[in-house]
């Protein structure tokens, strides 16, 4: 994404007139507001195509020759992503049948952004022939998915590759007080030199690789940047809290030292359902 060349974006919005209203409009303004503001502003062009229908995903992909596909609409708890049909409401499209068509266009498109709920399944499935591909683990509101959605935009804007743009998505969720952060996750591609070293010519890739835990190349990535974005939010938690304590210390007033002693308490159940949370992630890399 570093390259002189221009970077296509294609958006894709799908809002069924049977599901809740969502604010697509209003990302993709933000998005191309942002854009449009950016240092590399030259360097990027946005296509987007609203109501979109399962068979209006391969003709904009023909039309926009993208190498970012951003899709912003519902997702279900299966991993279904909804799109509209001919009357408008919801037309559910598989993991598998959107990992295929990605696979078809592997050699041109290099980032998916599925700003969904419940995305993150597809997102596994396109990953296995996208590099770059970000879902969602569960339901995210409207403002979070905005709120990463301007902080990725900014910092590819600004010239940071896509694995920063990402941590700047989830840094813009927490800056607006969001508590979705965790939410978006990055799935990253094994690069072709890492697949292609083998002991034997039976061995599996080593993304595929099992460790003795169980656990493959690209399942223990995911669980240490889990736990790395973990970790940053206890040290941000730790120091709330000790400000907080100080301020109970030296607080007189009976009512605001009584507010002050709530917010150390849910502070203090924060930071331990935080450890408990790197705890058990502690175990399953062992």
């Amino acid at each position: 994404m570093n390259s002189d060349r221009q970077i296509k974006i294609l958006f894709l919005a799908s809002d069924p007139s049977d599901a809740s209203r969502l604010r697509l409009g209003q990302e993709l303004r933000d998005i191309r507001e942002r854009l449009q503001l950016a240092k590399e502003r030259d360097k990027f062009i946005l296509e987007s195509r609203e109501s979109v229908r399962p068979g209006d995903i391969t003709q904009a992909i023909f039309d926009v020759e993208p190498q970012i596909v951003h899709f912003s609409g519902h997702g279900m708890s299966t991993g279904e992503l909804c799109f509209e049909d001919l009357v408008g409401k919801i037309q559910t499209v598989k993991p598998d049948a959107l990992a295929a068509l990605f696979e078809l266009v592997a050699d041109q498109v290099n980032c998916v952004v599925l700003n969904a709920c419940y995305s993150q399944v597809q997102a596994e499935a396109i990953a296995q022939h996208i590099p770059f591909v970000i879902g969602m683990n569960k339901a995210i509101p409207d403002n979070a998915a905005i709120a990463f959605a301007v902080g990725f935009y900014k910092a590819l804007g600004a010239g940071r590759t896509v694995e920063q743009a990402y941590k700047f998505g989830c840094v813009e969720i927490r800056l607006q007080s969001i508590p979705e952060h965790l939410t978006p996750v990055l799935h990253i591609q094994p690069s072709p030199e890492s697949s292609a070293i083998k002991h034997s010519a039976n061995e599996k890739p080593s993304s595929q690789i099992k460790s003795t835990t169980g656990l493959s190349a690209a399942q223990r990535r995911r669980i240490e940047q889990q736990k790395d974005n973990l970790e940053t939010e206890w040290n941000l938690r730790n120091e709330k809290l000790k400000r907080i304590r100080k301020a109970f210390t030296l607080e007189t007033n009976p009512t605001l030292k009584f507010q002050l002693e709530q917010q150390l308490q849910d502070e203090e159940a924060q930071l331990e359902s935080l450890n408990k949370q790197l705890d058990e992630i502690e175990q399953t890399l062992l």
